[in-house]
């Protein structure tokens, strides 16, 4: 079966002699290229009973490498069931214009940041707003940077509580069947992005180059930001998910995925690499693309972080501060609104990396596969530097 790191082992090495690749993107390729290879060492299980005996090599554990996600997710999610609080919770996409994209690329952690700041305040301001709601939420908010065909699309998913603690410390539902107007969402979030981009290039911390390679001018930038002014901005609101389960299905399915997971990968041959993709311009059907290696390379380095950046964060009622005490508190408040308990999920051990590892497998990798006898670890060297 065909996968990324296939078409980064056919074509980086190329690629990278007539492309810019920042330091980043250099180490997610590498880390890419040498997953679960010689190059990384590894171990042999064998089996002193029945001669079984098998190989594996160890992950690169990088955060952009489509084979080091698993674990890291369902431990990820073991820890939020600590944490989310049993009511339903709205998804809220923020998406930004593709004017703004250019700006984005050439300035990735200052305008990332932004998004999430801009977003974040956008809905504690309203629903803190009587007229809205009047109350603390909770919410998590994740970046994803691409489309379904691997083209560069920032946006935040957010999960929001469909209610909040009230000043007098009572729990507010909200009110209807979607969370906040979307006109006055998408209004407050394009003011506060468009007012961030001015302040932060009026000190002198965005840079923003044209197609012919020359820093644009000042008016060119202004009227970049008043284009984006003018322009209707996206931003979706979907109906509640049911209490916890909900949301825990749908942070499965978002909160580590990448810019493309193995399993859409069709074929990588003769120097070109096709993959299936979602048209949501043409009712979510599913599409095949076609691209050269270089150009899928292209595409997926768009997508690596900078390094060190978060992004998966918590806000307002999920937040560090009020983790631990306050949420048991929260639960109570809850419980007394509904007359039910709100289950304790601190009292449920968390799965440990095994755990989830013998859950995924059906059986536990320190056994025999064959005779069910424990197996030996033999250390397996690394590769020799090329």
């Amino acid at each position: 079966m065909a996968e990324v790191q296939d078409v980064f082992l056919a074509s980086f090495d190329e690629y990278r002699k007539s492309h810019f690749v920042p330091l980043q993107a250099q180490k997610a390729a590498k880390a890419i290229m040498e997953c679960r290879t010689q190059a990384l060492g590894g171990h042999a299980d064998v089996c002193t009973d029945c001669g079984y005996s098998h190989q594996s090599y160890n992950s690169c554990r990088n955060r952009h490498c489509p084979k080091c996600q698993t674990v890291k997710k369902e431990q990820w999610i073991g820890k939020r069931k600590q944490d989310v609080l049993d009511v339903k919770h709205f998804h809220t996409v923020f998406t930004i214009p593709a004017q703004l994209n250019a700006l984005v690329l050439q300035n990735p952690r200052k305008l990332y940041e932004l998004l999430f700041r801009a977003s974040g305040e956008t809905v504690k301001e309203l629903t803190a707003d009587a007229k809205y709601l009047g109350a603390e939420v909770g919410f998590m908010s994740i970046l994803h940077s691409w489309g379904s065909n691997m083209s560069f699309h920032p946006h935040i998913h957010m999960v929001v509580t469909a209610g909040g603690i009230a000043p007098d410390d009572r729990w507010k539902p909200s009110r209807g069947r979607f969370f906040l107007p979307v006109r006055v969402l998408s209004s407050l979030f394009r003011g506060k992005i468009l007012s961030g981009c001015k302040s932060l290039y009026a000190k002198g911390e965005l840079s923003l180059k044209g197609e012919n390679g020359n820093t644009v001018s000042r008016n060119a930038f202004s009227s970049l930001i008043d284009a984006c002014y003018k322009k209707d901005w996206v931003v979706s609101s979907k109906q509640p998910f049911n209490g916890a389960e909900g949301v825990f299905e749908y942070l499965g399915r978002y909160t580590h995925r990448l810019v493309i997971s193995n399993n859409r990968i069709l074929s990588v041959e003769n120097g070109m690499t096709s993959f299936l993709w979602k048209d949501y311009r043409d009712e979510a059907r599913l599409k095949q693309a076609v691209l050269t290696n270089d150009e899928f390379i292209r595409r997926f380095l768009l997508h690596v972080l900078p390094h060190g950046f978060t992004r998966i964060r918590h806000y307002g009622l999920y937040s560090s501060r009020n983790k631990s005490s306050r949420l048991e508190l929260y639960r109570m408040v809850l419980a007394a609104r509904y007359r039910h308990k709100q289950s304790k999920k601190k009292d449920k051990k968390l799965e440990t990396p095994l755990d989830i590892v013998v859950r995924i497998l059906g059986r536990d990798p320190r056994f025999c596969p064959k005779c069910g006898s424990l197996l030996n670890q033999q250390a397996l060297a690394r590769a020799s530097p090329a």
